[in-house]
């Protein structure tokens, strides 16, 4: 791996043969596991500047037209979250002659805040190839990483770490973008305006480029006097045909009564066997990928796949030693020429991979040089830890990357394309519906992450009896079945909200994730509970979850902090006033600076007497408050109404819908533009 310092450059040809499609990764972490920061991607012509708004891909604007940038999401790591961007290099047009990659901060936050600035580049195996960390990282609210660009038919990367003090308005308006936001230009305007004025006594560096630690290569930012006369308003170019997304409201049925099904384009009745569910599951998803470009290009990318025609088979026979190899399915991706190709094995259910099969289907694509094996399960992959453990043959020149996918991530992919994001007409967004709706049956299998273990039970009984041991290998699975379920949890209240949800790790940059769970399963033994925290987009905290084994209740809080202006009693008013809807049963904690604890109360009680909020001293800090709800836990593994899989996953539920919503600064989903639908 190559370690690149501010101001290389690498040719990816010479790092490795695969470099056709490519994944870049933006990470960063944070001593309170709170900061983030968003990329974006600009293609630029010759002249440095994008051919159109379509260049330039952000939150709002995840997938280039012609599906050569796709902005993958976040995923949690032990130290903070890391940001991945899948880059087909054969799907780039002609015409770009430079890739910049960026992120940036919201508001007033500045990335010296944040912790392991870095970059990665690996190729369509998973292969990392370069690494750039931007150790000196200021108070600058946006940076751009990094550049893809071309020498003749090669690519290359340059490492470049630019700061600006501009902000995401200030970059994307110094490479050509028409930033809708009147305020955000008029932010970035006066920015310069400042700067202009403070550079009256030095004349000579009127044209000098004004981003932080800005190379020559880039173009300075627009300053007020290039526009002497006022432009008149123009509409935002529209860069792609409207999106189709489902409608809030379901339209009223015309059957007679309930009993009456709606006829579906996938059956789930006839299923009576683990084979058949996994049958029909492979066939399902993979007719869709195929049918449906924006679904299949959504999942295939972050595994190196090119963009282009895709076509999907199930119950290939492939040679295999002397018994054929049948897989469960095959994807084939052709661009310019050239088959991207990965295997698929399927199960369903509670069953787990084999990992005979998983080793024998890598060993099929190495001799037949595919590029991949993916495989899908209800299980869900933890960070550090393969799903499943194969061999490689180090003398093999070929390389096959093995990946995983859960159907909970399945499932959330399609409700953000057709419940937020939107994909390209109407039939395709049938389509994913009816996939869902599949997925979502009861008969299906394909329920994600159901069932805490075989030693869940045996931890439960010995924290009630206080007979589990620090050590104890059985506390280290529940640990990692708790992580699992988590990560379903965020997955899946994701997919409802449209927004980012990521559980929060609090560790010390490096930390092996593995060293991190052996110390958490020893807490559990120590304590008896699970916990966790969630970090949901727009909300003005993080969401706690705690899981008491010994008292078998579940805790659903969060802290918000105290206003910076204005009184106590109107902060409490206020509050009381914002959770008007929320349960009851509400608790609510006064936290005061420097101790532990404050005035409590039920939201019931305090609705009359708000000021019961209030410490009695005078001159007392109040740091802010914190909300709770506290309900039983489900006792079974988790496949019952009352598994306590289930019961996590509601009370996580319930508290975002009934408590957070109504907070102060909690926002919806950033709303794309009025043009924002368009693409």
């Amino acid at each position: 791996m190559r370690e690149m310092v501010k101001g290389s450059n690498v040719s990816l040809a010479a790092l490795s043969e695969n470099v056709g499609s490519v994944i870049v990764s933006l990470s960063w972490g944070s001593p309170t596991g709170e900061g983030d920061a968003d990329v974006s991607v600009l293609l630029l012509d010759a002249n440095g500047k994008v051919r159109s708004d379509a260049d330039f891909c952000f939150y709002n604007h995840p997938v280039a037209a012609d599906g050569s940038v796709q902005l993958l999401g976040k995923t949690p790591t032990a130290d903070g979250s890391e940001d991945r961007i899948s880059f087909d290099l054969t799907a780039v047009p002609s015409e770009v002659d430079r890739i910049v990659v960026a992120a940036s901060r919201y508001e007033s936050a500045r990335f010296v805040e944040l912790d392991g600035v870095k970059l990665s580049l690996a190729d369509g195996s998973g292969e990392e190839l370069l690494r750039f960390a931007i150790d000196d990282a200021d108070s600058v609210s946006a940076i751009i990483f990094g550049e893809l660009y071309r020498r003749g038919e090669d690519w290359k990367f340059r490492a470049v770490g630019q700061g600006y003090d501009t902000g995401l308005a200030g970059l994307a308006t110094d490479f050509g973008v028409d930033i809708e936001d009147d305020a955000a230009v008029e932010e970035v305007r006066n920015k310069a305006a400042i700067d202009d004025q403070a550079d009256t006594t030095a004349p000579a560096l009127a044209n000098e480029p004004q981003p932080h630690g800005t190379l020559g290569a880039f173009p300075a930012p627009r300053r007020p006097d290039d526009e002497v006369q006022p432009r008149k308003p123009t509409a935002r170019p529209r860069t792609a045909k409207k999106k189709v997304t489902l409608p809030k409201a379901a339209k009223k049925t015309l059957a007679e009564n309930e009993s009456w099904k709606e006829a579906r384009l996938f059956p789930v009745s006839a299923l009576k066997s683990d084979r058949d569910r996994e049958t029909r599951a492979t066939s399902v998803l993979l007719s869709v990928m195929a049918q449906a470009p924006e679904f299949g290009r959504r999942l295939t990318a972050a595994f190196g796949a090119p963009a282009g025609r895709m076509e999907t088979f199930t119950e290939v026979t492939l040679p295999h030693s002397d018994t054929p190899r049948r897989p469960d399915g095959v994807i084939r991706v052709e661009r310019a020429g050239k088959l991207w190709t990965a295997l698929v094995e399927t199960k369903t259910n509670g069953n787990a991979l084999k990992v005979d099969q998983v080793q024998a289907y890598m060993d099929i694509a190495a001799r037949r040089a595919y590029e991949a094996v993916i495989t899908l399960s209800n299980d869900v992959a933890l960070e550090g830890s393969p799903l499943v453990d194969v061999k490689i043959d180090g003398r093999r020149k070929h390389k096959v990357a093995l990946w995983h996918l859960s159907w909970a991530e399945v499932a959330h992919q399609a409700q953000m394309l057709i419940r937020h994001e939107g994909v390209g007409n109407a039939a395709h967004a049938w389509l994913l519906q009816e996939l869902l709706h599949y997925l979502q049956h009861e008969n299906s299998g394909c329920h994600g992450f159901q069932n805490m273990g075989p030693a869940w039970v045996p931890v439960r009984n010995g924290i009630d009896d206080e007979t589990l041991c620090q050590g104890d290998s059985r506390a280290l699975e529940v640990v990692e079945s708790w992580e699992r379920l988590i990560r379903q949890v965020c997955l899946r209240l994701g997919g409802e909200l449209g927004q980012k949800v990521l559980p929060v790790r609090r560790a010390r940059r490096g930390t092996d994730p593995k060293a991190l769970r052996g110390r958490v399963a020893d807490q559990l033994c120590l304590d008896g509970k699970l916990q966790a925290e969630l970090r949901i987009e727009g909300t003005p905290g993080v969401l706690a979850i705690s899981a008491d084994l010994r008292i078998g209740k579940l805790r659903t809080s969060i802290e918000i902090p105290a206003p910076e202006q204005g009184y106590p009693l109107a902060w409490a008013k206020r509050l009381v006033r914002r959770l008007s809807e929320a349960p009851a049963d509400l608790h609510i904690e006064t936290l005061i600076e420097g101790e532990t604890s404050g005035p409590r109360g039920t939201l019931e009680r305090l609705r009359p007497e708000p000021a019961d909020m209030l410490p009695k001293q005078n001159g007392t800090q109040i740091a802010g408050f914190r909300l709770s709800l506290v309900k039983s836990m489900g006792s079974s593994r988790g496949n019952a109404e009352s598994g306590f899989i289930r019961s996590v996953d509601d009370a996580v539920h319930r508290f975002y819908t009934a408590v957070v919503v109504h907070l102060e600064g909690a926002t919806p989903r950033r709303a794309p533009s009025k043009e924002g639908a368009t693409g």
